[in-house]
């Protein structure tokens, strides 16, 4: 059986759960809270992030790899990424842009956001995990939010520079669309639809997702609106769309 450790709210676990999930393969999702989950993260054989799939072959700590390797695990007609050299290697080039550029970016800017929401924050980001792990994050929330904060480098004003990037990264997005394609790179559905889908979550909230997100009329003013332009951009409406036509048939 596959092990997938997971911070549940993230989504770049989010990105690997939805791999696994479309794949059929059966796997246990080992859910924890941040900072605790380093000791999980390296009992598992992983590094200090999250996620890590357990397999018979060993650990994979990354995202990216954990996408493909579930994909190579597939019929190749069911596979998200192309055969096709020139094909796969644009696929992964625009993975890699969001991984790197959007994914923290817009996961700093959701803690910028969130963090003075404790309550709030805390009932939806510890979902699923042990009670022992809940109780002690409630208990330590001064020094998980510090530890957080340095290691995601959030400072003052950083949202700022955050915010521009996302809305750099959607227009992107938006720009591939232009011409009317259905998916990012042509008429399939395909790795980069699904990371930058997982990628966007922060901003777009969506309501079909590996946990229940809060949704705008459960946020501050600012968090919401942050949101609701999210959701009315043209990439940000196209992902919540792609969320609930790909993502769906998985969960539901």
């Amino acid at each position: 059986m596959l092990r997938l450790v997971t911070i549940p709210i993230s989504h770049y676990c989010e990105k690997a759960r939805w791999a696994l999930d479309r794949s059929g393969l059966s796997y246990v999702e080992e859910p924890h809270v941040q900072v605790i989950h380093r000791l999980f993260v390296r009992r598992a054989g992983g590094g200090l992030t999250v996620p890590v799939l357990v397999t018979p072959q060993g650990s994979i700590g990354e995202s990216a790899e954990i996408l493909s390797w579930v994909d190579r695990q597939l019929e190749p007609d069911a596979r998200l990424l192309s055969e096709v050299p020139a094909e796969r290697s644009q696929a992964l080039a625009l993975c890699r842009r969001f991984d790197e550029i959007l994914g923290p970016s817009g996961r700093r800017l959701m803690y910028v956001h969130m963090f003075p929401q404790r309550q709030r924050m805390l009932d939806f980001n510890n979902q699923g995990v042990a009670g022992w792990e809940d109780r002690a994050l409630r208990l330590m929330w001064p020094v998980a939010t510090r530890i957080v904060g340095k290691v995601l480098a959030i400072e003052p004003g950083v949202e700022v520079e955050d915010e521009r990037t996302v809305w750099s990264e959607f227009d992107h997005v938006a720009g591939l669309l232009a011409d009317g394609r259905p998916y990012l790179l042509g008429d399939r559905f395909g790795a980069a639809d699904l990371t930058f889908a997982c990628l966007a979550a922060p901003m777009i909230v969506p309501p079909t997702y590996g946990v229940r997100l809060p949704q705008p009329d459960e946020m501050e003013p600012a968090s919401a609106e942050l949101v609701r332009r999210a959701r009315e951009h043209p990439a940000g409406r196209w992902a919540l769309g792609v969320i609930e036509q790909q993502r769906r048939t998985v969960v539901a």
